[in-house]
């Protein structure tokens, strides 16, 4: 079974709008789901630079889906839904 991959992107946006917030993932995840997920962190996912004027930091990549306006939750619901799709 492939991992699902997490990215947190810490750029200073996405850290300003709440990305240090998701540093919890760091010992959720792996409780959670043992070595089935991988999370980091990245340094900008580039994602605010796109529209600034509308952007949805803090930004997380679960796979290749973006996840925008992040949150723990976010984040937990969208790799349950990754790991259900794999089952």
């Amino acid at each position: 079974m492939e991992k699902v991959s997490v990215k947190v992107c810490l750029g200073t946006t996405c850290f300003v709008m709440g990305s240090a917030n998701l540093q919890e993932l760091i010992d959720i995840v792996p409780r959670k789901y043992g070595d089935k997920v991988d999370v980091s962190g990245v340094p900008c996912l580039g994602l605010c630079a796109t529209d600034w004027e509308f952007s949805k930091a803090p930004y997380v990549k679960v796979n290749n889906d973006v996840i925008k306006e992040a949150t723990v939750e976010k984040v937990i619901a969208a790799i349950d839904a990754k790991l259900l799709k794999k089952v």
